[in-house]
């Protein structure tokens, strides 16, 4: 099971910039760890949305239990893999 879900929804307002949402609940743990959470996953985002990201649309990327310890090639092979099945 993947370390976060991805949530895509095209606005449809003929703008093509890419938005992004970032959620992290108090289950997951800590302050520490939530924030944590977020930077990796903006870091995931900066690297990825660009090129494999839906035009004019917004990306919400909730984070789940045992995301935080995932290795972070394990997670962007991940969101990579989420990415294309949208683009399918």
């Amino acid at each position: 099971m993947p370390g976060f879900v991805l949530l895509v929804r095209s606005r449809g307002d003929g703008d093509p910039t890419m938005r992004l949402g970032i959620t992290v609940t108090k289950k997951i743990g800590g302050a520490v760890v939530r924030n944590r959470m977020k930077r990796r996953f903006r870091a995931l985002a900066r690297d990825l949305l660009p090129s494999e990201g839906a035009v004019g649309a917004d990306h919400v990327l909730i984070g789940r239990a045992g995301g935080v310890e995932r290795d972070y090639a394990l997670l962007r092979s991940e969101l990579a893999r989420a990415l294309s099945k949208l683009r399918k």
